[in-house]
Order: structure tokens, then C-alpha cells, then sequence
């Protein structure tokens, strides 16, 4: 009796410190430029899931309705040239993307930045460079 009751608490204490790590796992993201925002979460994902890269999931928007430029999250993945996941002018755009290296199975650095398009005779503004790595 003594040795089920141990291990029931010890399956109790395994399940319940599963769902901290989870819950642990999920980062606030906030990436800010006059004129546009990206406000979500962030979360690497594990070397066991295909992609294992940064999941990044929240609401890309054009805060400067009446300027008329267009929107986009810029991102790059390891040394990989830069890529963009585009916006739309006047409105919210829902990002649910995981930015993975496909050449390896655990990708290791992912940067990001929102910017305001500008057109091709002005450049585009965009947010400071944020840098993650997987530790």
C-alpha cells in the first residue's frame, strides 16, 4: 500500500511539473515601430517536432492607418538571407509561423523585426533587431 501511494504522488509530481515547464515555455513577444506592431507569443520547439524551429504566433498590425504603406514581419533563420510574412494596409494580420532551418534538426538562432514598407524611393523603418537563440 505504502509503495502505491509513493508512486501515485510521484506520477502527481511528474504530470504537475510537465504542466509548468509547459506553461513556462511561452514568451511574451513585442516588436514596436511607429507605425506598426507585432504583439503574440514566441516558443522553440522541440528537436522531436518537425520543424523544430521558433514558433511565433500573434496579430501583426498597421498602427498608422492613414499613412498608406503596407506592413511585414521581417525574419532570418540562422545565416539564411532575410524573409518576409507580409501584412495588409488598414487592417490585423494573425501570424501562426515557425521559423525553422530545414538542413538541421534543431535550428539555434532566429532574428526578428517588423517594418513599415515606404515604397521603393524611401527606405522602410523598421523595429530594432531582436535576436533569439536556443540555449
Amino acid at each position: 500500500m505504502r509503495k502505491l501511494a509513493t508512486a501515485v504522488v510521484a506520477a502527481g509530481l511528474f504530470f504537475g511539473g510537465m504542466g509548468v515547464a509547459v506553461a513556462d515555455s511561452k514568451h511574451k513577444l513585442l516588436l514596436t515601430d511607429p507605425g506598426v506592431s507585432f504583439t503574440g507569443t514566441y516558443q522553440w520547439q522541440p528537436t522531436s517536432k518537425v520543424p523544430s524551429g521558433l514558433h511565433v504566433k500573434g496579430e501583426l498590425r498597421d498602427d498608422d492607418d492613414a499613412d498608406g504603406h503596407n506592413v511585414y514581419l521581417r525574419s532570418r533563420v540562422e545565416s539564411y538571407p532575410w524573409s518576409r510574412t507580409t501584412g495588409a494596409q488598414k487592417r490585423n494580420v494573425k501570424v501562426d509561423e515557425v521559423f525553422a532551418d530545414g538542413a538541421v534538426l534543431k535550428t539555434k538562432e532566429v532574428r526578428l523585426q517588423v517594418c513599415r514598407d515606404r515604397g521603393s524611393l524611401r527606405p522602410d523603418n523598421c523595429s530594432p533587431e531582436r535576436l533569439f537563440s536556443r540555449r
